[in-house]
């Protein structure tokens, strides 16, 4: 549904180059709900104004729907301008800050490209009143903005971006200004148009949690460029995925010797089994938990463990073997002549 194909975005001011985006190939499947986190100043919010055009890239291609948007001019009011803004009103964009207007109660925002679309009044009301139902605010559509919450400012920027009846649905940290339950509201709302009406979503965030629960696929940006993507139930039974250490952060590697440590990723029916005491019981050794985490990812219990576990790595081939029988993803953090990874954060906690 949305290819980008060695993206680049240079910005030139008072005579210096800032690369914002360096070569970016993405590729997001049909009806999928992908998510696009990295560091402030990894290029992800260039990312997605390149993908309706509302920044030009300086070179490569985006395609949307089959159709390559770099491809159309959008100067004038010709054909031209008109071929672009067509296939921009197949694309909803939902913003951080809202893009309210003040002035206008909350069905007119609603019926705001509808009106720029040149639909009938009476149309642009019927289209605005049922977009308003779909996101739970039928009761405020004579209310004005400074009237609403952050959540309900938000839920009318999402019906006003399903106003053109959007194939893609662009979200530009839309929920970075809101608390932690309306953020789980606001979520749970886009995952349910995104089942609902077949839309696929395109989200950058610095939250690991909105990967964690919407989210299908996940691209890791730094420096304008893309270092890992894939699917995230991939992405977590992939050795050394950095996307994965942040999904599931499991602490750091104790020093000292004679010590194996290995991170234990589990997945579906393997996330309820007593698999760790099997292993104790069975090999008659004493595992230390240094760290766990487990959450619901895609409908599935998804969980991460730090262990440690007595010995060199030599002792603990059988054990790790055994674990690796019962289906789990084994990593070697740490063996006794050092540590084999002990990975850097790749967000701080409230980076934006």
């Amino acid at each position: 549904m949305i290819t980008t194909t060695d993206l680049t975005k240079v910005y030139r001011s008072r005579g210096r180059e800032v690369t914002a985006l360096d070569g970016v190939d993405l590729h997001v499947r049909e009806g999928e709900v992908y998510g696009v986190v990295g560091q402030s100043g990894a290029g992800k919010s260039t990312l997605i104004r390149c993908v309706n055009l509302l920044e030009r890239p300086t070179s490569g291609t985006v395609s949307v729907a089959g159709q390559d948007l770099t491809a159309l001019t959008g100067r004038g009011r010709g054909a031209a301008g008109s071929a672009l803004r067509q296939a921009r009103s197949r694309i909803g964009m939902v913003f951080q800050h809202f893009n309210l207007l003040s002035s206008r109660t909350v069905r007119d925002n609603v019926e705001l490209p509808l009106e720029i679309l040149g639909v009938s009044g009476k149309e642009r009301t019927r289209k605005a009143l049922e977009l308003l139902e779909l996101v739970g605010l039928a009761d405020k559509a004579k209310a004005y903005p400074a009237q609403l919450s952050g959540g309900q400012k938000q839920r009318v920027g999402i019906a006003r971006a399903l106003a053109g009846d959007p194939k893609v649905l662009l979200s530009d940290e839309a929920t970075s200004a809101l608390d932690p339950e309306t953020t789980r509201s606001i979520l749970q709302l886009l995952r349910d148009l995104n089942e609902q009406l077949g839309l696929t979503v395109l989200l950058i965030t610095h939250e690991m949690d909105v990967v964690k629960r919407i989210c299908d696929s996940a691209a890791l940006m730094r420096d304008g460029r893309i270092v890992e993507s894939g699917k995230v139930s991939e992405l977590l039974a992939t050795p050394g995925s950095e996307l994965a250490q942040e999904l599931f952060p499991v602490g750091g590697v104790p020093s000292g010797e004679d010590r194996t440590v290995v991170d234990v990723t589990f997945q579906g029916e393997a996330a309820t089994k007593p698999v760790i005491s099997q292993l104790s019981r069975t090999y008659n050794i004493d595992i230390s938990i240094l760290g766990a985490a487990m959450d619901t990812v895609g409908g599935h219990q998804v969980g991460r463990m730090r262990i440690e576990l007595p010995g060199r790595f030599e002792e603990n081939v059988v054990p790790i073997g055994f674990l690796r029988e019962q289906g789990l993803q084994v990593d070697v953090a740490a063996i006794a002549d050092g540590p084999r990874a002990n990975p850097t954060p790749l967000l701080k906690e409230g980076a934006k």
